[in-house]
C-alpha cells in the first residue's frame, strides 16, 4: 500500500495579540543572531532562530535579518495545529515560513529547545562530506521536511538540509552557540 500525500492547506495565522512578546528569553535569541555577524556570515545567508519554552515557541518574523534582529522581530507561537495548518501568534508580524517545521521538531524531541537554521548553499557545500545530510530535497514549511530533519537528527545535533543549508539544534542557545563556534572556527 502506498502512502497517500494530501495537499497541505495554506498556513493560516491567527493573531491572539498584536503586542511584542514579554518573554525574557528573547534577549538570548538576539545575542545568538548577533554572534552570527561576528562569525562573518554575510547578508546572503538568511535563516531562522527558534526557542521552545513550555508549550510555546519563540521565532523570528518573516524577512528579517537574524543577525540584526530586535525584540520586535520575534513572535510567540501560542499554539499550532499541523493537520489544519493553523497557528495562533502573539506579535507584530507574521512568523517566518519555517515555523511549522521548527514547531514539529521541538515538540517531537525533548532534547531540542533551540533551533538555528541557516540557508546557505556555501555552508552546505563546505560541510557536505562532514555532517549528516537529509536524504531528500524537501519544500520549506512542510511535514515532509520536518520528517526528513527528524530522521537525520538521529545522527547528530548539527545536520545539513540537502542543497539548502545547515541546521543546529540544542537543549539551549548556549549549546547552539558552542556548535556554531566549533564548525565555523574550523574554516578560519
Amino acid at each position: 500500500m502506498s502512502e497517500r500525500i494530501l495537499p497541505s492547506p495554506s498556513l493560516r495565522t491567527l493573531f491572539v495579540s498584536r503586542e511584542t512578546s514579554k518573554c525574557p528569553l528573547i534577549s538570548d535569541m538576539i545575542k545568538l543572531g548577533q554572534s552570527l555577524q561576528e562569525q562573518g556570515l554575510t547578508d546572503k545567508e538568511t535563516g531562522s532562530i527558534s526557542l521552545d519554552y513550555g508549550k510555546r515557541l519563540l521565532i523570528n518574523t518573516q524577512n528579517v535579518d537574524i543577525k540584526k534582529m530586535t525584540h520586535q522581530d520575534i513572535v510567540e507561537i501560542v499554539d499550532y495545529d499541523p493537520l489544519k495548518n493553523i497557528m495562533m501568534v502573539i506579535g507584530l508580524n507574521d512568523p517566518t515560513r519555517e515555523t511549522p517545521v521548527h514547531w514539529i521538531i521541538q515538540k517531537a524531541r525533548h532534547d531540542v529547545n533551540a533551533i538555528l537554521q541557516i540557508k546557505s548553499t556555501t555552508l552546505f557545500e563546505r560541510f557536505q562530506k562532514k555532517l549528516p545530510t537529509t536524504e531528500k530535497e524537501t519544500q520549506p514549511a512542510t511535514l515532509e521536511r520536518a520528517k526528513e530533519i527528524l530522521k537525520t537528527l538521529q545522527n547528530g545535533k548539527t545536520i545539513l538540509i540537502k542543497n539548502e543549508g545547515i541546521l543546529f539544534v540544542g537543549i539551549n542557545v548556549k549549546e547552539i552557540h558552542d556548535a556554531i563556534q566549533k564548525y565555523l572556527e574550523v574554516q578560519k
